[in-house]
């Protein structure tokens, strides 16, 4: 038997279910407040009483980012194989259709390009519904086209992190991705061309040790968990106690981590307002 299987089912709410998107007329945060669906998505799925930053996925990011919605996706069709034919207590293919069939995604990240403000910016949002986020060559890929599109077009790039790190089902093939868009990255620094690196809830492994934290600015939502290995993790590894609020975005940007964390509902207006800057264009804060 794996070490891995699970033998007791300890666990009463699937994972999927626990911090994503509500479905239905009411959601209760994890500090009690309970809201009206309608009202949170016009909030920006932010509780509006705690300021709780529910997690969402590409679909409400290209919402929120893009003007009027309107994009064009890149590489929409790419979709991952099974080269090693990994199978743990489930096919990998078997997991793959699976998330496929559920999510109604190709891979656990979406690339698209369109207009932000009136200004062409290329977008790049993984969405934690597809195998929690997980990092596997297609995302590596996807992540390396969208950064060379943005070096063809000279087109800022934004990557938004929600990731559990590397897919363990395509073993080195996933590692080798850290290597990969990070070399792409480098490619657009030379070139001159912005890149800004959105850290949300959560982003962890793999994705945080390449291009999670390889921004020319880094940037998070409030409460983000933000780290490489967990927290439980760390402290069974180091037997001491961590400090409070140890990996969240408040402890990475007093530690020096981050350059600023921003309420969803600035999210548009803030990195319009860097890209204005660095690009010496005029600045549009009062259009946002």
């Amino acid at each position: 038997m794996p070490w891995f299987k699970r033998t007791k089912k300890g666990i009463q709410t699937p994972t999927e279910d626990k911090k994503d998107v509500p479905k239905g007329l009411w959601y209760k945060s994890p500090t009690g407040k309970v809201v009206d669906s309608e009202q949170l998505e016009k909030n920006f799925y932010v509780s509006p009483e705690d300021g709780y930053h529910v997690r969402i996925g590409s679909k409400e990011y290209f919402e929120i980012l893009f003007d009027d919605n309107k994009f064009k996706e890149l590489d929409k069709n790419l979709s991952s194989k099974d080269p090693l034919k990994f199978e743990d207590n489930k096919k990998y293919v078997d997991r793959l259709k699976e998330a496929t069939e559920k999510t109604g995604l190709k891979d656990a990240v979406r690339c698209a390009v369109g207009k932000s403000m009136g200004e062409n910016i290329v977008i790049a949002c993984m969405d934690f519904s597809f195998i929690g986020g997980s990092m596997g060559s297609v995302v590596g890929e996807k992540i390396a086209r969208a950064a060379d599109y943005s070096l063809k077009k000279k087109i800022p790039l934004v990557i938004i992190s929600k990731s559990g790190g590397a897919r363990m089902m395509e073993a080195a093939l996933s590692l080798m991705q850290l290597a990969k868009t990070s070399a792409k990255l480098a490619q657009l620094s030379d070139a001159g061309i912005p890149y800004i690196s959105l850290a949300t809830d959560p982003t962890t492994g793999g994705t945080t040790a390449s291009f999670a934290m390889l921004g020319d600015i880094n940037i998070s939502e409030p409460g983000a968990l933000i780290g490489f290995a967990g927290p439980r993790v760390v402290r069974d590894t180091t037997g001491k106690e961590l400090p409070e609020g140890f990996q969240t975005a408040e402890f990475l940007l007093e530690h020096g981590f981050l350059d600023f964390i921003t309420h969803r509902k600035n999210l548009k207006r803030k990195i319009n307002l860097y890209l204005d800057l660095v690009l010496n264009r005029p600045l549009r804060e009062k259009t946002a």
